[in-house]
């Protein structure tokens, strides 16, 4: 970027006050000043903002710089300034190797700008030409001498500094010589710059892809190749043997990683039964959150799941099917969990003696104890961190955590930072549906992502209000994971809106976010819900789902192949593959959403590996491919919409040679296949028992 000149910089500003020569003022990414590392994935583009300015009239400019681990360049490019008289410069960075990062903005003198602004208005008016022009010259025949520079921009300015002082020539022509397309562009990329001033650095962890990318598929091992005997009306448990014949199915549909939840033996006493019932029968097989018998606890295996060696398996056969293992952590007992005649003061005891049962009113969990931190932290938090590693040692890279906001966040800062200083390739979900400022701690605490309020948002001023939240206010903290429905969670909209709203959540949820899930049953569009509850009848927490996936896909029942193309779209598009790269649009019909996700080129500017930073990242995510898709997708599960869908051209990242002689440009439904010309004003009709939206490439010139 040329030579740091800081000759002209008092010994003051040397010191430790709080404000450069430049002030740089409200950085980010940062949370909370840099008190914690804002969040990123390898390849992503990380939108970087800061204020800029200065005393006087004089120019300003500003540079963002991204630093690898060990303190090495890795991305340096210019800023280009925000809204006018706002101070605000904006760039994009994009790392290409994990590990914590430090972002640093500079803000400088720009020689040029000023020079340049003083020039074009002096002369204009007549006013000093001759020492504007001498000025010029000297600007540039100091820079033509900066050894920092390469032998072509020296060339460059020193034939820009013998024009300028050319007499021969026109005042006008003299002048444009700093003003030729190869002047533009060396100063653009390397501009003139003085009285460098750095901020502060803040940190910026990049993490592994699946940290911020993934498509999850959660379904019960003991469902998976479980056999009913009418005869006797008891079942026989698949195992882990049974669900790994699943997996390849799973990962046809797309998805990356297969969740399980708790895997551990299941108490008896208090044991609920069908739908939730208190009473369980001798067959039933209980919840499998709650953890613990008299065969283990955290650290063991369900018999009838199998095996350590049968769980070894499972996790290589999902490897083999590109899939990952996320496994439940739940920090709750049984009353039969050894913990509990262990160590009772892991609890909390009441006055009359017995332990306390977990509750969140109305709702009581009579068969779960919640664990108390504040009795024996040090003990309990050494017991969950070697369970932890257990379940990393035997294969599992991946955590899905239970009601991480009913545990204090001192622990999960410890536990988690603890965890990924020894494994920094473990993931982190938080299932936290609870207050925004607890979701918001736990990213903060370390968690890498989170279940999050879409499945609530069901409107479209609710979904468009929630989509601005997640991509724009909170992404250097909080990653949110869209999950469409849970064994808790079956909303009204899935209740009562048909396949049709099955459809429009799985693509709101697959292509507005680089993380998505869905619970196993969706694909059959289950939507029976037991009576005043929120949740599915003879839910599969309490009982075994024998499903035929199979059967239904060959009937043409299952959603199974439209989950496919979602993330088929997914894999093929780097521009759904990043969270904050999303922008919101106008239509005319208050049911009609529409929404863009653009990947635009590799930011120019200064690399440490250009040709790394131009081909692939470490997970292997393309870095450098231009792309855009347009998402059109009605909110109305039960009738036929039309709209004028406006658009905001200038987030679509459009060449001149992707437009025809009327600027409209050309798309490809990757739905239908279907192509169109579009422009600013689009009609658009959906009917949702056909296909409930448009997913549009644009059409590359």
């Amino acid at each position: 970027m040329g030579a740091i000149k800081n000759a002209n910089m008092s010994p003051l500003f040397r010191t430790e006050l709080k404000v450069g020569r430049i002030p740089v003022t409200d950085v980010q990414p940062a949370v909370h000043h840099g008190a914690h590392p804002a969040k990123a994935v390898v390849g992503e583009d990380i939108p970087v903002r800061a204020r800029v300015f200065r005393e006087g009239h004089d120019r300003v400019g500003a540079t963002a710089v991204l630093y690898g681990p060990d303190g090495a360049l890795v991305h340096r490019v210019r800023m280009h300034e925000g809204a006018p008289g706002l101070d605000e410069y904006l760039a994009t960075l994009r790392p290409t190797q994990v590990g914590m990062h430090s972002l640093v903005v500079e803000g400088w003198s720009d020689l040029f700008g000023t020079w340049h602004h003083a020039a074009t208005v002096k002369i204009d008016a007549g006013v000093d030409v001759d020492l504007m022009l001498a000025e010029g010259v000297a600007l540039f025949a100091s820079a033509a001498e900066d050894s920092d520079r390469t032998e072509q921009d020296r060339a460059v300015f020193a034939e820009t500094a013998r024009v300028l002082a050319d007499q021969s020539l026109s005042v006008q022509e003299r002048l444009a010589a700093a003003e030729t397309p190869e002047v533009t562009e060396i100063l653009t990329a390397r501009p003139l710059r003085d009285l460098v001033s750095p901020s502060s650095s803040y940190p910026v962890e990049v993490q592994r892809s699946l940290a911020g990318r993934g498509a999850w598929y959660e379904f019960f091992p003991r469902s998976e190749g479980a056999q009913y005997h009418p005869e006797s009306g008891t079942w026989t448990s698949g195992s882990f043997t049974t669900a790994a014949r699943r997996l390849p199915a799973v990962a046809q549909m797309g998805f990356d990683v297969i969740y399980l939840p708790p895997i551990h033996p299941i108490g008896r006493t208090h044991r609920k039964g069908p739908n939730n019932t208190l009473v369980a029968g001798p067959h039933d097989p209980g919840s499998p959150w709650a953890i613990g018998a008299e065969e283990g606890g955290h650290d063991a295996i369900h018999p009838d799941l199998g095996t350590p060696e049968d769980f070894a398996h499972f996790v290589a056969e999902a490897e083999r099917n590109g899939l990952e293992v996320a496994l439940d952590l739940a920090l709750q007992c049984a009353p039969d969990h050894p913990w509990v005649a262990e160590r009772p003061e892991w609890f909390t005891t009441r006055v009359d003696g017995t332990i306390a049962y977990a509750e969140n009113p109305p709702k009581k969990y009579q068969d779960i104890y919640p664990l108390n931190f504040d009795n024996d932290p040090r003990g309990l938090r050494r017991a969950v961190l070697k369970v932890v590693e257990l379940w990393v040692s035997r294969g599992v890279k991946i955590f899905r955590v239970d009601n991480p906001h009913t545990k204090p966040l001192w622990f999960w800062e410890w536990l988690i930072g603890k965890v990924r200083r020894r494994h920094p390739e473990v993931v982190f979900l938080a299932e936290a549906f609870t207050r925004p400022a607890m979701m918001h701690a736990l990213g903060r605490a370390g968690f890498q992502q989170s279940y999050s309020y879409f499945t609530w948002r069901n409107t479209r001023e609710e979904i468009a209000e929630y989509l601005h939240e997640v991509t724009a206010q909170t992404p250097a903290f909080y990653r949110p994971n869209f999950f469409v429905n849970t064994p808790d969670i079956l909303t009204e909209y899935l209740q009562f809106g048909g396949p049709a709203a099955f459809k429009i959540r799985a693509v709101l949820a697959a292509l507005s976010n680089p993380l998505w899930g869905m619970y196993a049953g969706y694909e059959l569009y289950e939507h029976v819900a037991r009576p005043g509850a929120e949740e599915y009848i003879d839910n599969e927490k309490y009982e075994y789902k024998d499903r035929d996936f199979a059967g239904a896909e060959a009937r043409g029942e299952s959603l199974a192949p439209f989950i496919t193309r979602l993330n088929r779209f997914r894999r093929e598009h780097p521009a759904l593959q990043d969270l904050q790269n999303l922008t919101l649009h106008s239509a005319d019909n208050d049911q009609i959403l529409v929404f863009s996700k653009t990947r635009r080129p590799q930011p120019e500017g200064e690399h440490a590996d250009a040709e790394a930073a131009a081909d692939r990242g470490a997970d292997g995510v393309p870095l450098d491919a231009p792309d855009t898709v347009i998402v059109v997708v009605t909110c109305d599960p039960h009738s036929v919409r039309e709209a004028t869908a406006r658009l905001d051209l200038s987030a679509l990242d459009l060449r001149p040679q992707d437009l025809d002689a009327e600027g409209r440009f050309e798309v490809e439904d990757l739905i239908t296949g279907a192509r169109w010309r579009w422009g600013a004003e689009n009609y658009i009709r959906l009917d949702p028992h056909v296909e409930p939206a448009h997913v549009l490439r644009i059409v590359r010139g």
